[in-house]
């Protein structure tokens, strides 16, 4: 649990870094498009920072994967979205309502439950169908992303989210499934084809999502999808379960920390004092 809730610190604080290395980019007269504000920012030790913690992020979202049941991580992981509040707050100058600090705190009070409730993770390997469902769906996100990019305003928001959280998701189950770290019993793996795919689908419909549309909405789908669906699969196939006596608290926990979550998707962006201006226009 603490390496999941390291990945969230490490995840949350690196969309702050990488948020004040692109507003400074902005703000240098460099002209060019989108391209070169990239590359400006690039060039910032922040957004390196950020990088380098993403990675930090993943490492300690795997160890966690390996060690607590998924239901607790990607709780843990949709808190990140509190991370980012918070050091916003102090780096961006972002006012945050009282609502907003609640969340904050309602965010920390599911996690501890879920903390106290969660068990060891499953020991089951999941049926043998399980990795080619993982990649079937994968493939399946990114059809989802062709649909939704048809789509506007709202609608394409929450669907190109929902897909983005189901591709994260898949990246939280393949995780779990990948047995061997040897090289030809991992390139045989369908698990690490899932998680490739999965990860890379999940990526590219977010940041089409966050681009021309409410980042709220997007956030929102985001979460439901990268938490609920992992959650159920963890239970029902992998052997994820609770300390004896103790589920209710931990669905408590869970349905605690995802509400949270989702009051303060407008973080998804991580969202400056100028930029929500334009996110509320958008709305």
């Amino acid at each position: 649990m603490v390496c999941a809730l390291g990945a969230a610190v490490c995840f949350g604080t690196a969309t702050v870094l990488q948020a004040v290395a692109a507003r400074t980019a902005g703000e240098q007269d460099g002209g060019g498009g989108e391209a070169a504000l990239l590359l400006r920012a690039v060039r910032q030790w922040r957004y390196a920072a950020g990088l380098a913690l993403d990675g930090l992020g993943f490492v300690f979202q795997i160890l966690a994967l390996r060690s607590v049941p998924i239901y607790a991580v990607g709780a843990a992981l949709a808190a990140s979205l509190a991370v980012t509040a918070v050091v916003a707050a102090r780096l961006l100058r972002v006012r945050l309502s009282g609502a907003e600090w609640a969340a904050v705190g309602v965010v920390c009070a599911g996690l501890a439950l879920l903390g106290l409730a969660s068990g060891a993770e499953g020991d089951r390997g999941g049926p043998a169908w399980l990795p080619y469902a993982l990649l079937a769906t994968a493939a399946g996100v990114l059809l989802l992303g062709a649909v939704g990019g048809r789509l506007s305003g709202r609608p394409r928001a929450l669907l190109l989210g929902l897909g983005a959280g189901c591709g994260f998701g898949v990246v939280e189950v393949a995780v779990r499934l990948v047995n061997s770290l040897r090289p030809y019993a991992l390139l045989t793996d369908p698990a690490l084809y899932a998680l490739l795919l999965g990860g890379g689908a999940a990526f590219l419909l977010l940041t089409s999502a966050l681009q021309r549309g409410s980042v709220t909405t997007a956030t929102a789908g985001m979460v439901l999808g990268e938490t609920l669906g992992p959650a159920a699969v963890g239970v029902l196939w992998l052997g994820d379960r609770t300390r004896p006596g103790l589920g209710p608290l931990a669905v408590l926990g869970f349905a605690v920390a995802v509400a949270g979550a989702l009051a303060l998707a407008r973080f998804g962006e991580a969202p400056g004092a100028e930029s929500e201006v334009a996110a509320e226009a958008v709305r």
